[in-house]
Order: C-alpha cells, then sequence, then structure tokens
C-alpha cells in the first residue's frame, strides 16, 4: 500500500486508461491499420506508466521537506520507505520503462524512437531535481509530458502503419490526436499552477520560486483565471465548427467538460486558502478525464447517430 501511494497510483490509472480509450474508443473504429497488436500497445501503456511512476518516485525523494509542510499524511520516503529502498524503486521502474521502450522501437523497426523514452525519464528527473524550481518551467514541463502520452500513441501506433495510400487519413486522425494533446496540455498546465497555489506555504518556507511565492497567490489567481479561458474558447470554437452537428457529442462536452470549466473560471476568481485550490485542482482533474472520454463519445456519436 505504501509504494502504491509513493507512486500516485490513481493518477497513472488515469494515465493507462487515457490511452487505452485512445487506442479501442477512437483508433479500432476508424478501419485504419495500427503497428502494434493489443499485447504489444498494453506494453506501450505499460512503459509509459512506469516512467510516469518513476517520476512520481524521484519527486518524493526530492520534495521530502517540502511535501512535510504541505502535505504531512502524504509523506512515504523517509516515514515507511527508506530513502535508498526508494532510489532502487526509481531505477527499476526506469529501467523497465526504458527497456520496453527499447523493444517496441525495434517492432516497429524504427530503433531510434527508443531515444523518446530516455528523454522522458531524464525530462522528469531534471524536472524533480530542478526544473520544478523555476517559475512556470516546471509547470510547462509537467504539461508538455501528459500532453505526449498521447501524442506517442500516433507515433507508436499510426505513423509507421502510415503509407502514401492511406495519408490522407491518417493525418485527419494525427491531428485529432493533436487537438486533444493540446486540449491536455492547457487543462494540464493550468492545473499545476493551481496545485502550485494550494503548496504556496510550503514552496515559500523552502525556497522553491513557484509563480505564487514569486508574485503573490492573488495576482497569480487572476492569471489563472484569464489563462482558463483559453481552453474554453478554443472548445466552443471546435464544438460550433467540428462537433455542432453531433447532437449527443455537444450535450456532453456542454455538460461535462464546457460547464465545469466554466465553473472553474467563476470560483478561481475569488479563491483564497488551500482547501479552495485543492477542491480545483481536484475539478481540472475531472475536466481533463471527461474531456478524454469525449473522444469515445464522439465516435460512438458518428457511427451510430451521425
Amino acid at each position: 500500500m505504501n509504494f502504491l501511494k509513493l507512486i500516485r497510483y490513481q493518477n497513472l490509472l488515469m494515465l493507462a486508461f487515457m490511452q487505452l480509450v485512445f487506442r479501442y474508443g477512437f483508433f479500432k473504429f476508424q478501419n485504419i491499420p495500427l503497428s502494434l497488436e493489443d499485447w504489444q500497445y498494453l506494453l506501450l501503456v505499460l512503459s509509459t506508466v512506469l516512467l510516469g511512476a518513476g517520476g512520481y518516485v524521484i519527486n518524493n525523494i526530492v520534495d521530502q521537506n517540502t511535501d512535510n509542510d504541505n502535505k504531512p499524511n502524504d509523506v512515504i520516503v523517509g516515514k515507511t520507505i527508506s530513502e535508498v529502498k526508494a532510489y532502487n524503486i526509481y531505477i527499476a521502474l526506469n529501467c523497465v520503462g526504458v527497456g520496453i521502450g527499447f523493444y517496441l522501437s525495434n517492432v516497429i523497426m524504427k530503433p531510434g524512437f527508443a531515444s523518446i523514452f530516455i528523454l522522458i525519464a531524464a525530462t522528469l528527473y531534471l524536472y524533480a531535481t530542478s526544473l520544478k524550481q523555476m517559475i512556470l518551467i516546471g509547470n510547462v514541463i509537467v504539461a508538455l509530458l501528459l500532453s505526449f502520452s498521447v501524442i506517442i500513441l500516433g507515433i507508436f501506433d499510426l505513423y509507421p502503419a502510415t503509407y502514401e495510400g492511406n495519408q490522407t487519413q491518417m493525418a485527419v486522425i494525427f491531428s485529432i490526436l493533436l487537438d486533444y494533446a493540446v486540449f491536455t496540455f492547457f487543462v494540464n498546465f493550468i492545473r499545476e499552477i493551481v496545485k502550485d497555489l494550494e503548496d504556496t506555504t510550503g514552496d515559500y518556507n523552502h525556497g522553491i520560486n513557484t509563480l505564487p511565492v514569486a508574485i503573490g497567490i492573488h495576482r497569480t489567481t487572476k492569471i489563472v483565471f484569464v489563462l482558463s479561458f483559453i481552453p474554453l474558447i478554443a472548445l466552443l470554437f471546435y464544438i460550433y465548427n467540428y462537433l455542432f452537428l453531433l447532437t449527443y457529442t455537444t450535450f456532453y462536452l456542454l455538460i461535462f467538460v464546457l460547464g465545469p470549466l466554466f465553473y472553474f473560471t467563476i470560483k478561481i476568481w475569488n479563491a483564497k486558502t488551500k482547501n479552495d485550490f485543492h477542491l480545483l485542482s481536484l475539478l481540472l482533474k475531472w475536466i481533463l478525464f471527461f474531456g478524454i472520454i469525449s473522444v469515445l463519445v464522439i465516435t460512438i456519436n458518428m457511427k451510430y447517430n451521425a
């Protein structure tokens, strides 16, 4: 159980679920060739989950002091799991994750793609040890890595199966994948700033220069308020131009994504307490979850009711 807390298994389950939804709720409905067998695709999911778990472990190791201030009940390293054992777990997770990446890169006959997995592991390490202490840089890195977990599906499952005869169709599918990656980036980027707002006290005490520490909670909430309009307006534009004729999809997005996003925009303006920011961070997590599920809703709507 302590190990599960160490790797933030709930976030990793959501990551795996998201990748499975794209494969079995989107790719499989498109009548296109795919590069990976089902069990190989599961290995791709496992690899990204293992690398993500490694990122959480090194983050917990580095953040022992700040977590004692921000989340004392969630501290694992140094209490129930020794730092040495945590480092061993970190190394094992990355070795297996990168090893699977090497195998899959050879399966699709693109051995150079193995460097992607090494780069992910290295970026997560740099984030935990240095990048997260730079204003907004750490937030951008985390958001980029999550959005890349969407793009990597296209790199390994779509791109190698693309040839001249299906290039146009594959380009459309890949562009939809990129749209979701962009949505994932913006929602998670905003969420990372909200999490910094939640952890302001501990970050300040330990000299971590996040945006709320640098300019204050009040100014940061106003910046988040403005940023929240980006996914809100972009989604409205997307629905109006591409999805408006899909009635069920439009209702789904209005109720489960746009509505909560609008509610977030209203609430962040006056948010002040740690509990306020915690609830808003959780809300963004659910918005991201329902946003990803919308690809399945769109697919089913187009197939049976368009």
